[in-house]
This record gives structure tokens, C-alpha cells and sequence, in this order.
């Protein structure tokens, strides 16, 4: 059985390699952290010009940062987005991009296969601002049809759903929305970009929680947006005024001079600094780990005492087809597995020796977890039960330790 694989990368040297936007003085090999809040102009006029967006000069870290642009810069060059905005948090990630679209009286079209969070935010935090969510069967076309009307303002989806693993058509989905006028934002955390291409399935704004793969190891939480500059903003009800001065920008000119600014969710230097390192050797460490998973995964179905095994990328797996057509042949480093009872999960989490008992996802170490009572830990068993949140499943993010190590831990705490 292959080991690892290799992933899709056009230009590996994207990675490690951008230009500064201005020639840096003291020619360093890595971009300084531009450790201040504020920046000095020469003239009235100079500061007038940068704060009305007549220039790009930066006046306020709150607002733009030397090393939070050239981050930006770097992820821009790499994915070939339009536009890219840098966050602390996937979350605020999500929230900004949502909080962009959407209106009072305005419903976001979604699964309820999301991340515990980002179910909240859209089942609780923007129900209270006049925003509808409605939960539909993303794999069933028909049902998406039916669930769109003219106040649809997003249809959100994650490409590979966290814990439930479930894959959708994002071509089908995507040639679905833009009919309808609908802009289709989906986080991508699970599989980055270095592997696959979001903007050729027709989204039009990836969200990622730079958190995980990009950070290099769990160094400092982010997150970003990547506008593809894809959608047609005439016809959102939101940005169609906007649209007539701004084009394809629009939703990003609305993004970062006003939703971003005014909640004040910008990423920090010191963040942008670490992850602008992690990019250099994304391809690496995500080619290592996700090789690792496939491997674990294929090798886990005959370990005793496990019921069943989830990661797209195994032959049996039932959106192992789409998955293969979508992400290629590694569909990310997080695989779940099932036992018996919440009972053998407790049991198989507290045996774990080299295994990690944490959260997050995509760490260079190995991290387990038990979803049902941690993440959707505070949801009512009828909602985990809409969502497909078994108390019998085991969420594993895989690291960069070698595949027979960590056999031999589930294995050795499965006894």
C-alpha cells in the first residue's frame, strides 16, 4: 500500500517565495513583524489620502498591517483569489463574510452538518439580527431548489462536514446557486488549498481557519477570506447598489471598509508573522499527515473492537467517487471511527499514551476527541441527532507521527 501521495501543487515556490509590497531596508530573508499600532504620515494630506482609501498606506493595525498584507499577499499569489482578508479566527472568518451578505429578513441556505459553532452562530447569534437559516439535505438538489427564494443571501456549506464527514457536489451546487443569484461561500479548513482548487467548483468565497494547517503546529489562531471575484453582486440585495461602482469587488470593498473595521476581528502581526512561516512548508507537512490518514484509515477497518471507520478517501466510503473527482486522492488528515458505546469511547480516550486528548484539528501532534461530549457537548440529544453527532464516534486529526505509532496507541487503549 502507498504510503503517501503527493498532492496538486502548480508552483510549490509560491510558498516560500513573494516579494514585499515596499523594498525592505535591511533585506530580510522573512518579513518583519510590524510590531505597532499606528503609523506616522509626512502631510495632512498623506494621512486625508489613507484614510479615506485614496492610498494603501496604513494608518491603524486594526485596519491594515505591513505583515498582515504581505501574509494576505502570500495567500493571494498561492490560491489565486482576487482579494484575500486576514482574521483571528476561523469563527470571525465566518461571521464577517455572513454578517457581509446578510440582511434583516435575509435567509442563509445551509446543512445541518456544520461545525458545532458554526451552527450556533447561524441557528442562535444572527436569528436574533432578523436572519433565517434554513437547514436542508445539501445532496438532494431538488430540496436545495425548493428551500431558495429572492432573500437568500449565501448558500454555506463546509466541503467535507466536521465530525460527519459527508461530501456534496460543489459543481452541481455551485451551477444551482448562481441560477438563482446566490453566492456559494464554503468553509474549505478540511482540505487546503495547496491540494485542490476551490474557484475551479464554482465557489465564490472560501473561508479557512488558517488555525489548522497553515499555522505549522498549532502557533496561533486565524483565519481568512478569499474572495474569487467569481459572483455576479448585481444580484445580491445586499451589495447590488455597491455593485455598480465596485464590479466583481464588491463584496470585498464592503468587507474591508466597513463589516471588518467596525467589528475589529483583523489578525495581528505576530500571527501573520507565524503563519506566513507555516505556509512555507504547508505542502510538506499536509502531503505527511493526510498520507498518514489514508494510511490509518485503510488500516483501521480490521482493528477488533472498531465498529466502522469514516474518511472519504477509502474505497468503501460512500462519497469516495465525488471525493476523489473534488480533493484528489487525500481528502484531508482528520478521519473519525466508531465503537460500541459512549462508555468504550471514555475507555479509549483516557488509554490513549502518545495520542493527544484536544481539540482542533490538523496539529502537527495527533489529537483525538469525542465530539458528542465536548463540541455539540451543550446541544440537546435532539439536535445532535439532526446534526449526525454519534455518541459513539471518535474524531482523530492526524499529525506528523509515523502511521505504526499510532496504530499501535489506538490498538494498546482499545484492549
Amino acid at each position: 500500500m502507498q504510503k503517501y501521495c503527493t498532492p496538486i501543487i502548480e508552483d510549490p515556490m509560491k510558498y516560500q517565495h513573494s516579494s514585499y509590497l515596499k523594498p525592505e531596508p535591511h533585506h530580510a530573508l522573512q518579513v518583519p513583524v510590524y510590531q505597532s499600532v499606528a503609523f506616522e504620515f509626512d502631510t495632512a494630506e498623506e494621512m486625508e489620502a489613507a484614510f479615506t482609501g485614496k492610498s494603501t498606506d496604513h494608518c491603524y493595525s486594526r485596519i491594515t498591517n505591513p505583515t498582515v498584507q504581505f501574509f494576505e499577499e502570500r495567500v493571494r499569489s498561492i490560491s489565486g483569489a482576487s482579494s484575500v482578508t486576514a482574521l483571528n479566527s476561523g469563527m470571525a472568518a465566518i461571521s464577517n463574510a455572513m454578517i457581509a451578505l446578510a440582511y434583516n429578513g435575509a435567509n442563509i441556505l445551509t446543512s445541518p452538518h456544520l461545525f458545532g459553532n458554526t451552527y450556533s452562530l447561524f441557528n442562535s447569534t444572527l436569528e436574533a439580527f432578523g436572519v433565517e437559516t434554513r437547514f436542508c439535505d445539501l445532496t438532494n438538489l431538488e430540496e436545495v431548489k425548493a428551500c431558495m427564494d429572492v432573500n437568500t443571501c449565501a448558500l454555506f456549506l463546509e466541503v467535507i462536514t466536521n465530525p460527519q464527514l459527508e461530501v456534496v457536489d460543489l459543481k452541481a451546487l455551485s451551477a444551482l446557486a448562481h441560477e438563482a443569484g446566490v453566492p456559494l461561500v464554503a468553509d474549505t479548513t478540511i482540505v487546503p488549498f495547496c491540494a485542490w482548487s476551490a474557484k475551479d467548483f464554482g465557489i465564490d468565497l472560501e473561508l479557512i481557519s488558517s488555525t489548522k494547517y497553515i499555522s505549522g503546529g498549532a502557533t496561533s489562531l486565524g483565519g481568512l477570506i478569499l474572495d474569487y471575484g467569481t459572483f455576479d453582486w448585481s444580484r445580491s440585495h445586499k451589495l447590488k447598489d455597491l455593485s455598480k461602482q465596485m464590479g466583481p469587488n464588491a463584496f470585498t470593498f464592503k468587507l474591508r471598509r466597513e463589516i471588518h473595521r467596525n467589528l475589529g476581528a483583523y489578525m495581528t502581526p505576530q500571527v501573520a508573522y507565524q503563519q506566513t512561516l507555516g505556509l512555507e512548508t504547508l505542502p510538506l507537512r499536509f502531503e505527511r499527515a493526510a498520507g498518514t490518514c489514508f494510511e490509518l484509515a485503510n488500516r483501521l477497518q480490521s482493528v477488533k473492537g472498531i465498529v466502522s471507520v469514516n474518511y472519504t478517501g477509502l474505497a468503501s466510503n460512500p462519497f469516495a467517487e465525488l471525493s476523489l473527482k473534488q480533493f484528489g486522492p487525500l481528502p484531508g488528515a482528520m478521519l473519525t471511527f466508531d465503537l460500541e458505546s459512549r462508555a468504550k469511547c471514555f475507555a479509549f480516550m483516557n488509554g490513549l499514551k502518545l495520542i493527544k486528548r484536544a481539540t482542533n484539528l490538523f496539529d502537527n501532534k495527533s489529537l483525538a476527541i469525542h465530539p458528542a461530549s465536548t463540541i455539540f457537548g451543550t446541544f440537546p440529544a435532539s439536535v445532535r441527532e439532526e446534526m449526525d453527532v454519534r455518541d459513539t464516534t471518535i474524531r482523530l486529526s492526524v499529525g506528523l507521527e509515523d502511521v505504526d505509532e499510532l496504530l499501535n496507541d489506538i490498538q494498546q487503549s482499545l484492549l
